[in-house]
């Protein structure tokens, strides 16, 4: 299951972006209104849980600096993918877009595409926030 965001402009470096999308405490900020846990685990990993959804634990997996940077779950039994593509317009401005990738089977693909769509959707939508 591939899902994307929208691709939202921020005004920021490119570099500002990626080195706040590197520190993981950062993702806090872009999380939804309904989160209910946030927890830094160290320095390359995250839990965060939003009301009604299971907890989630993400660790970094690749750093291309300043245009991408790529979280994974940190269990085998849900296996996806999240990466931020980081594109520079000019000094002070970049555009963000993420992209989900994930195994799932057909039902729980089913379950899970409208929260995930949206959830990755208010990431994007909260990146002004870093």
């Amino acid at each position: 299951m591939n899902l994307e965001s929208p691709k939202v402009s921020v005004p920021k470096s490119d570099q500002y972006l990626f080195d706040a999308l590197c520190d993981v405490k950062n993702f806090e900020k872009l999380m939804p209104d309904s989160i209910a846990k946030f927890e830094v685990l160290d320095e390359n990993a995250f839990i965060f849980g939003l009301k009604g959804m299971p907890e989630i634990k993400l660790k970094m997996k690749e750093k291309v600096a300043p245009s991408k940077v790529v979280l994974g779950a940190a269990s085998d039994k849900l296996p996806f993918t999240l990466t931020a593509n980081i594109d520079s317009l000019s000094e002070n401005n970049s555009d963000v877009q993420l992209f989900f990738e994930g195994e799932f089977n057909a039902m729980m693909a089913m379950m899970i595409k409208g929260p995930i769509s949206k959830f990755i959707e208010t990431l994007a939508q909260n990146m002004h926030k870093l």
